[in-house]
């Protein structure tokens, strides 16, 4: 799916013709769901998450050769040590396991330590910094669920307080049309795509494969009570 739901249907129509319908029986599906006041889109959902799925560019058994990106998140650390009037800590993919081990846990123990700045990359995974109640993206990815992974690291088990999430933007410029357009995007794939632990198409008995297959979009609505 890239940014409308059309799209969806186009791939659908391709891979699995007729379980979406018709353009046009797909689009009053769409406007139906729509003025659903719960979970709009559960009904679609069921439909094609057996279908689905998912795989990230970042990884590198899919796309090897992609080149790296390289973030520079210290020119932010001099200056938030201008407006704390100490300095922070810095974390970049060059940090060594051992420095990054010792970074995180002066972070996490120390109070005198004003911020962290890690980079998206470093700060997407393997940390604990619950010791911060802030988080803030400057620079992003244009990639909501690197941000939200990133997030994660202080938003998770052990944290004690609300966490606010700040995202900064430049007016005016290109980034915040993108940053609309992500943020649209990416609610509608919460609403479509989200698991709510529905069976796997391998985990399905033969009564639920059956039911997977005899499903298109009037089934959908008839079992959604709908």
């Amino acid at each position: 799916m890239e940014n409308r739901l059309d799209d969806l249907w186009s791939l659908f129509d391709f891979v699995n013709p007729g379980l979406l319908g018709s353009t046009l029986a797909f689009g009053r599906f769409i406007r139906r769901l729509e003025g659903l006041e719960h979970d709009n889109f559960a009904p679609l959902r069921k439909l094609v998450h057996p279908y689905l799925l998912r795989r990230l560019k970042s990884d590198k058994t899919v796309i090897p050769d992609l080149p790296e990106k390289i973030e520079v998140t210290e020119p932010l650390a001099t200056h938030l040590g201008d407006v704390f009037g100490r300095r922070g800590l810095v974390l970049t993919r060059d940090t060594q396991m051992q420095a990054r081990r010792v970074l995180v846990e002066r972070f996490q123990q120390d109070d005198d330590v004003p911020f962290l700045v890690p980079t998206l990359k470093t700060g997407g995974v393997g940390l604990n910094l619950t010791a911060a109640s802030h988080v803030i993206h400057f620079d992003g990815w244009w990639n909501p669920a690197v941000e939200s992974q990133a997030t994660d690291r202080v938003y998770r088990i052990g944290q004690r307080r609300n966490v606010l999430v700040h995202k900064l933007v430049c007016r005016g410029t290109i980034e915040e049309r993108v940053d609309r357009m992500l943020a649209c995007k990416q609610r509608l794939s919460d609403e479509v795509l989200q698991s709510n632990g529905e069976a796997l198409l391998t985990e399905m008995s033969t009564e639920e494969l059956l039911e997977v297959i005899l499903l298109d979009v009037r089934t959908a609505f008839e079992e959604e009570g709908l």
